[in-house]
């Protein structure tokens, strides 16, 4: 789960930013939207308001951009337009398997390299004292190395900067290197980055497409977002019903041409009062927002995934929003986390949804892009 994301010269924003998801126990309301695992409480949601043009999709982009490095992908990363630097600056807490980790990072994009980075585990003792373990820095502007694999000490000054460092290296011959690489990229490979506006159908048709208890919980998720919708199901060419004009006769094979993912979709059939009709051709954009992201909050929930959704209100009514934060805020969900923008002033309901620190703005001025919690802000 994210615990925190940094950035500084990243898009928009220009001095340094910090987003926490950490839980402020003294207030004990809403405790079952804390995931508490080890001493470490972390927030199971988190909203994201502000105007349009303020920065909060360039919070989304900069979580994308830590998933891409740590995954080994190119990065997208720009610095901010109204600096001379070429170095974007990335950092991320998480906790995973009970363990709480934090990695931090600068890229010259002009140069292509990678020229700091650093990975430490986060211990907490029973007084709830933080303690950080360096596994290994690598600071090639200071020249400033650390290892807590001795072997490697000697090699980080020759390595590549191009890369990181658990890249460049055979990690199977050093014991720790190759637990944080391992660490880094299953805590990376959990995590699902998707915007409403440009949302994949794909992700949804390929969990409908076997038949088991996964795919069950998705069509039960988007007959409930529907309550005119029967039935919802990924079926076989031969159950579509093509009609030529000219009888029964079938259409030449060039007709049915067609792209797989084309394919794919034509073969999602919704069900109204017995009446079987493709999706694509009948349901309500609205409608098929539900059924994309249908796949991403079902399999997040189910397996504990990580879903950062950009725009969560887009085409779809504030009362299903709603119930998908509460998905999530909910006592079963015990390991899944969402982060989310959002225009709908209707999330922004401390008394009923939310705990303050889950709420959170972007707001830009001349100065500059500013992000900061509901819980900064104390009653009067």
């Amino acid at each position: 789960m994210i615990i925190e994301v940094r950035a500084k010269n990243c898009y928009a924003f220009e001095d340094e930013m910090a987003f926490s998801m950490k839980a402020d126990m003294r207030n004990k309301k809403f405790g079952t939207n804390v995931h508490t695992e080890n001493n470490f409480n972390v927030l199971k949601t988190a909203g994201i308001y502000g105007p349009n043009n303020a920065g909060k999709t360039c919070l989304i982009k900069c979580i994308r951009a830590i998933k891409r490095v740590l995954l080994n992908k190119k990065n997208g990363l720009m610095p901010n337009i109204f600096t001379d630097s070429d170095v974007c600056e990335l950092g991320i807490t998480f906790m995973t398997s009970g363990r709480k980790f934090s990695y931090d990072f600068k890229y010259n994009v002009e140069k292509e390299e990678y020229i700091y980075e650093s990975f430490s585990e986060i211990l907490k003792d029973q007084y709830n004292n933080e303690k950080d373990v360096c596994w290994l820095k690598k600071d090639t502007i200071s020249e400033i190395y650390e290892c807590v694999d001795e072997d490697v000490l000697a090699m980080i000054p020759v390595v590549s900067k191009n890369n990181l460092l658990c890249y460049v290296i055979d990690t199977n011959k050093f014991e720790h290197i190759n637990e944080m690489k391992q660490i880094l990229v299953g805590f990376a490979e959990i995590i699902d980055v998707i915007n409403m506006n440009n949302i994949p159908m794909e992700h949804t048709i390929e969990l409908m497409k076997n038949k088991n208890q996964l795919q069950q919980k998705i069509v039960d998720f988007i007959k409930n977002a529907d309550l005119y919708l029967d039935n919802f199901e990924y079926v076989e060419m031969d159950k579509i019903r093509v009609k030529t004009g000219e009888g029964d006769e079938k259409p030449e094979e060039r007709v049915l041409d067609l792209p797989e993912s084309i394919m794919d979709q034509i073969r999602l059939v919704s069900t109204y009062k017995g009446v079987h009709v493709p999706s694509m051709l009948f349901d309500s954009t609205g409608t098929k927002k539900i059924v994309a992201i249908a796949g991403y909050v079902i399999e997040a929930l189910e397996q504990g995934r990580i879903l950062i959704v950009d725009e969560l209100d887009s085409s779809i009514h504030f009362k299903l929003t709603r119930a998908i934060v509460a998905l999530f805020n909910n006592e079963l969900n015990s390991n899944a986390q969402m982060i989310f923008t959002v225009h709908d002033i209707n999330l922004m309901d401390c008394k009923r949804m939310f705990r303050k620190e889950q709420i959170w703005f972007v707001h830009k001025d001349d100065e500059g892009v500013y992000v900061y919690s509901l819980a900064d802000f104390t009653a009067q």
